[in-house]
Formats: structure tokens, sequence, C-alpha cells
């Protein structure tokens, strides 16, 4: 499963979830029970329900909270910049 393609498949207070913990590389078992029932496909857990990430939907989500909080900067009027 590639995080990535089913992001918007996820709810709000997930896809915030991953914002807030941007370096799990090991989703616990409730959150993997959430993308796990929102995959267009089978999800390998392990014994204890949890997700393994891989480099990319790490650096995925990276990327997003990135994007984040630039975008946040730039509409921010203590950002600086003069009207």
């Amino acid at each position: 499963m590639e995080l990535k393609s089913q992001w918007h498949r996820l709810d709000p207070a997930t896809r915030r979830w991953f914002m807030d913990n941007p370096g799990c590389v090991v989703l616990p078992r409730t959150i993997a029970t959430i993308v796990a029932r929102v995959a267009d496909e089978p999800v390998v857990r392990d014994q204890h329900g949890a997700i393994q990430l891989s480099a990319e939907d790490v650096s995925f989500i990276r990327t997003r909270v990135h994007s984040s909080a630039k975008a946040k900067e730039a509409e921010s009027p203590e950002s600086g910049h003069l009207d």
C-alpha cells in the first residue's frame, strides 16, 4: 500500500495525526486499523496490528508537513510581508 494514493480517503483527524507525527515509521494499531479500512488493497500488518511505513510514505508525510508549514507562513500576517 502506498500512503500517497490513499491520502484523500483518510478522514481529517487521521491526516492530522500523520502531520503531527511525521517521524513515525510504525503506525500504532488504532491508526493502522483506519488506514487498512480505507485502503483499496490488502495492507500488511504485524502481529500487533501495526503497519510499517515505507521510506516513500515517510517522505510523503514530511513533504505534506513542509508544504503545510510554508502555506501557513505565507498566510500569516506576522510573516513580515507588507500588504
